[in-house]
């Protein structure tokens, strides 16, 4: 661990931050301005949309400024959105809301790169455990994002208004740190195409596993938490309790990442991530237990828990598919796919949990879960037999 680490650990904390309060608040400001009540969550699809469609714009910053000209100009782009967001919701316009949303998406598809360049501030031996302990960082956004969305909801006459005003702040905060932290250098191109296509690059087994895994271990938590403040306000429990709820939930997805490296050096990446898939499991037959407090908590504290050793595992996995020279059309192709995934279960979770009712919403998730244990045990597969036709020969 180094200066560095810490510090993009303190990023990574404040990106939390901004994503559990536009979780905890965009649905809820949706469902009070929308159009329509099932247009609820349309706000929290236009933050991952933007995300998906910016990862090809973040992937030429990223060349052409570097790791801090291209995160610090997301960090810029976080504070104009936010500042909209407060706009739009103080005037009750739901479309530029949605518009704005979409501009704030920018931030997190740069931000989202955040866990690979962990792995370039630590040495080869060691980039699992920097990944994890980064993304550890998350606890900060555990614990403020929930507090900063009740804190401020009635700071001003609407609801809300004075939350997206506090996350202008902490955009602020974020690029101040960030000023701080020392990137290496980025790689030197050693020919015209800089590396293998990005067609070749992602037929890789381990690319196509790391990709689906990280997308749709996304999916499932994204269907679920973005649903689960919408689903605690029809079963009449306060906001109150939907903050405490995510406030597990995210404490859930970060607190491993102290072990989770650790986890994945010593078992490897595929048990870790088939625990998140246990865990994923765990969390649904929960859900579909009751819908008490006490259940929303447990199930949300499992379904953040198994993500972390999803996700931390599906970046582990991806590491070895590329070369530095191809990291910017790599990294980018990874998050297209889950920035893609969460736009789809974002809409899906408003569209189900407002029309078909939060069981029916657990027993889809189902399907995502069941595909990706499909593809854990096609690579395991693979990786069994390569051995032992080795043998063989």
């Amino acid at each position: 661990m180094n200066r560095n680490l810490w510090l993009l650990a303190i990023c990574q904390g404040l990106l939390l931050t901004n994503n559990v309060t536009f979780i905890a608040i965009n649905g809820l400001v949706g469902l009070s301005i929308a159009p329509r009540g099932w247009m609820a969550t349309l706000p929290v699809m236009s933050y991952v949309i933007g995300g998906a469609l910016s990862t090809g714009l973040v992937a030429r910053t990223q060349q052409r400024l570097g790791r801090r000209g291209s995160f610090q100009t997301g960090l810029a782009v976080a504070l104009v959105s936010a500042l909209l967001c407060c706009y739009a919701a103080a005037t009750k316009n739901f479309w530029l809301l949605c518009f704005a949303t979409v501009v704030a998406g920018y931030y997190n598809a740069n931000a989202g790169l955040y866990r690979f360049a962990a792995a370039e501030l630590a040495a080869p031996a060691w980039r699992e455990k920097a990944v994890s302990v980064v993304m550890a960082g998350g606890l900060i956004g555990a614990v403020a994002g929930p507090n900063l969305a009740t804190a401020t909801r009635q700071v001003f006459a609407v609801p809300f208004a004075g939350a997206y005003i506090a996350l202008a702040a902490v955009a602020l905060l974020s690029m101040a740190v960030m000023h701080f932290i020392e990137f290496p250098a980025a790689p030197t191109r050693t020919g015209p195409a800089g590396g293998r296509p990005l067609g070749e690059i992602m037929r890789q087994p381990v690319f196509i596993v790391a990709a689906v895994a990280g997308a749709l271990g996304y999916g499932v938590m994204n269907l679920l938490m973005a649903a689960t403040p919408i689903a605690m306000q029809i079963c009449s429990l306060p906001f109150s309790d939907a903050a405490l709820v995510l406030e597990w939930h995210v404490i859930g997805m970060f607190a491993p990442g102290f072990f989770t490296g650790h986890l994945i050096r010593r078992f490897g990446a595929l048990p870790v991530m088939g625990v998140g898939l246990v865990l994923n499991l765990g969390c649904i037959a929960i859900a579909l237990s009751g819908v008490e407090l006490h259940h929303f908590v447990v199930a949300l504290c499992l379904l953040g828990v198994g993500w972390n050793f999803l996700f931390t595992g599906s970046t582990t996995l991806s590491l070895t598919t590329y070369t530095a020279e191809e990291r910017d059309r790599a990294q980018g192709a990874l998050n297209f796919c889950v920035f893609a995934t969460l736009a789809v279960t974002s809409f899906a979770s408003g569209v189900l949990v407002t029309t078909q009712g939060w069981r029916l919403l657990n027993l889809g998730s189902l399907v995502p879960v069941v595909l990706t244990g499909a593809a854990l045990l096609w690579l395991a597969r693979r990786r069994a037999v390569r051995p032992a036709a080795e043998s063989a020969g």
